[in-house]
């Protein structure tokens, strides 16, 4: 019986050694071929702090890169997410953007398991950044929410990229001669604010044809089609000195089909209509007075509604000259 009881005990205790090294043996397996562990996620995040620290020590960022040996250049592209409203009398438009900038700053250069450093958008205010601003824009806004929409990211040549949302209000001089059969070019002009060309110049990160780019569904126009746009720089000249000055076109056509309705084919109807006064007997006086009185007031009221929609300018518009020639048709028949 003694012996029976020994040799039961041998066999739990092989049984308990058995399992203890299948669970180490998938344990291990599990360390290997997984996911990497605690202790090599805490080595990269120490190697990548060290690389910050390392980078920002003695890092003045009130200085550009190369100050004193090269100038700084900025490659740029735009992509715009949404075109408009356009405003006739503000001439104005609005635009919403991701505005790209890239330069390279020698100083952040540096070496470790990964070529390129996708960074939080507070080391922005760290480093030395572009003071782009916009020539032509009224009012810009930096989209906050949930967090600042911005992107930093730095490879290992201390090349940068700075990616921001932006909605820009911009100036968009209009010339209404030909309004509403009348088509336009909207600038977006930005620039260096206080740099000059002997520090800082601005490119385009690719052909100009390609560096400005729209949307499929980014327009949202209710009376223009955007039939394209262009890119361009120029330099200009001012006391401080000579500054580079990148360009966007955008060209919009007006629809008509708005004022066919709203005010050609009204138009044309009274004018139809005043030549009835010609089918009365010409003794009725008072009925050819009221159809005579009724149409001229009737093109008035047409004509103060198009040009509510359109800024106070002091030159005669297409659709003036049109109601002008109605008027004279229904002012013959009276």
């Amino acid at each position: 019986m003694g012996d029976g009881m020994c040799s039961s005990a041998m066999r739990r205790l092989w049984f308990c050694v058995l399992v203890v090294s299948i669970t180490c043996r998938l344990s291990f397996s599990q360390d290997v071929t997984g996911t990497p562990n605690n202790a090599e996620l805490n080595d990269n995040i120490t190697i990548f702090t060290r690389i910050l620290d390392g980078l920002l020590d003695g890092y003045d960022n009130r200085l550009r890169p190369g100050l004193g040996e090269k100038v700084t250049e900025i490659k740029t592209n735009i992509f715009v997410t949404s075109f408009g409203p356009v405003s006739d009398t503000e001439m104005e438009y609005t635009i919403d953007v991701f505005f790209r900038q890239s330069w390279k700053d020698e100083r952040l250069c540096f070496s470790g398991p990964m070529q390129m450093l996708a960074l939080n958008n507070l080391l922005a205010s760290n480093i030395w950044t572009p003071d782009t601003f916009f020539l032509n824009g009224k009012k810009s806004i930096a989209h906050n929410m949930t967090t600042p929409n911005k992107l930093l990211r730095l490879k290992d040549d201390g090349t940068l990229l700075y990616t921001m949302r932006l909605t820009i209000s911009a100036e968009c001089p209009m010339q209404l001669e030909d309004f509403p059969m009348d088509a336009h070019a909207c600038p977006l002009k930005f620039g260096s604010y206080a740099y000059p060309v002997s520090e800082v110049v601005y490119e385009w990160t690719q052909e100009a044809a390609k560096s400005v780019v729209v949307a499929e569904d980014g327009s949202r126009l209710n009376q223009y089609h955007l039939i394209g746009q262009t890119a361009g720089t120029e330099n200009i000249f001012t006391s401080r000195g000579e500054y580079t000055v990148m360009m966007a076109h955008f060209y919009l056509k007006r629809k008509i089909g708005y004022f066919v309705i709203q005010t050609y084919m009204p138009c044309f109807m009274t004018v139809i209509l005043s030549q009835v006064s010609f089918w009365l007997n010409r003794e009725s006086v008072p009925a050819r007075t009221v159809f005579g009185v009724t149409t001229v007031l009737t093109m008035t009221t047409l004509s103060i509604s198009a040009r509510n929609s359109l800024p106070k300018v002091a030159y005669a518009t297409a659709m003036d000259w049109f109601i002008a020639v109605c008027y004279a048709f229904v002012f013959s028949a009276l």
